[in-house]
């Protein structure tokens, strides 16, 4: 039985572990990162500004570069929303997801393909991470970690053997399908990305074009079980004029609805990424906050390998929702809300006609704040949302 023991094993090489894993590895700590590989997670693939700088994301990683989106309304209103100053990066998630894994491996984690079984604990307490092959050929083995960052996704198998209270977590199920680019094709703008929003693609969520260079992503996802993705894409597809368009591949996943209440085991095991359920809600956008929260999860290690004191993993869950957490609640109000019914989502899109909307809300999602400059402009959007709710403005 192996013996060796890595300061830190990251279960899971998506943007969250991958980040967790290159930190602490430029840190001077012996890192393991684990991945199956192989997999593409669906995924609507945008990253904004605020991820390429504080990422140091290359430019040829991103395949696109969004600067306009266009909410459509379930009557078909078009509101385009320029981005002002600045674009959404577009990613391919297998290509960005292992070029994270490489920039990890150059700077010291060593890599192994293999899928997580259980952790158990040997006679000095110390975590075993067991690990099975992903074929035939690949013989199953576990090694030895002081702290372990569970970074394997929604439904996290870390999670539901090691926190308490994982399994209460609900989900979005997603489903997208990666298509040739339409180019050439009347009303298709490759810097642009179109957000659909109707009950007949989603009862709780949206549809979504986005561009991605020579592909498109076209998607939509629910929390409903009982609603059909495939046929939603379908019919989105036909809206859009894209059911000719060669298909390339199809891609599912759940994703979660909110964080985890809880996310370490408060001796050696904390979550990240969609593990600890940091999706946005109403924009479903999860790139930055998985590798934000994989930073915030290699600070919390950190201290607790420098003090040998796991109280610190704690750190990780409070100091994201200090950062992120008002804006997880108000986006939580938003989609509960605007999403419910299509007279409602009528009335959001008419709402996003207005110039103070438009300009705060990429704002915030430019720099992933609250924006509070401009309180007469908050106020005035405050009226006009009572405008539309009760009726006295006409959509």
């Amino acid at each position: 039985m192996n013996t060796d023991t890595y300061d830190v094993i990251v279960i899971g090489g998506g943007p969250s572990g991958a980040t967790a894993a290159d930190d602490l590895a430029l840190r001077g700590w012996k890192v393991l990162l684990l991945d199956r590989q192989g997999r593409t997670k669906p995924c609507g693939g945008a990253i904004p500004p605020r991820c390429i700088k504080d990422f140091d994301i290359p430019d040829h990683l991103l395949v696109a570069k969004a600067r306009c989106a266009r909410m459509i309304s379930p009557s078909d209103n078009k509101v385009d929303i320029p981005i002002e100053n600045g674009f959404v990066g577009m990613v391919n998630r297998d290509s960005f997801d292992e070029w994270l894994r490489e920039r990890a491996r150059s700077h010291g984690a060593t890599r192994l393909r293999g899928s997580f079984s259980k952790i158990t604990r040997d006679a000095d307490g110390v975590a075993r991470v067991h690990i099975g092959g992903v074929d035939d050929k690949a013989p199953a083995q576990s090694l030895r970690a002081r702290f372990i960052v569970g970074a394997d996704g929604a439904k996290s198998e870390v999670a539901r053997q090691t926190i308490e209270g994982a399994e209460r977590t609900k989900y979005v199920f997603a489903y997208h399908e990666i298509v040739r680019a339409a180019n050439g094709q009347a009303d298709y703008d490759p810097d642009r990305c179109d957000v659909y929003y109707r009950g007949s693609l989603s009862p709780d969520f949206y549809g979504w074009v986005f561009p991605h260079g020579d592909t498109m992503s076209i998607g939509t996802g629910s929390a409903d079980k009982g609603f059909s993705l495939r046929s939603a894409v379908a019919r989105l597809r036909e809206t859009a004029g894209l059911s000719n368009v060669e298909t390339l591949r199809r891609e599912g996943a759940p994703i979660p609805l909110k964080p985890l209440p809880k996310w370490d085991n408060g001796r050696d095991i904390v979550l990240a990424g969609d593990a600890a359920g940091v999706v946005a809600p109403a924009s479903g956008e999860g790139i930055y906050y998985a590798m934000a929260c994989g930073r915030m999860a290699a600070d919390a290690v950190q201290l607790a390998l420098e003090t040998n004191n796991p109280v610190h993993l704690k750190q990780a869950r409070k100091v994201f929702m200090k950062d992120h957490g008002k804006v997880f609640w108000v986006l939580g109000i938003m989609q509960y809300f605007w999403y419910q019914n299509d007279r409602r989502r009528e009335k959001f899109v008419k709402i996003c006609e207005d110039k103070d909307v438009q300009q705060l809300t990429f704002e915030s999602y430019m720099n992933k704040v609250l924006v509070r400059k401009k309180p007469m402009a908050h106020v005035r959007i405050f009226f006009k949302d009572l405008a539309h709710l009760f009726g006295m403005v006409r959509t």
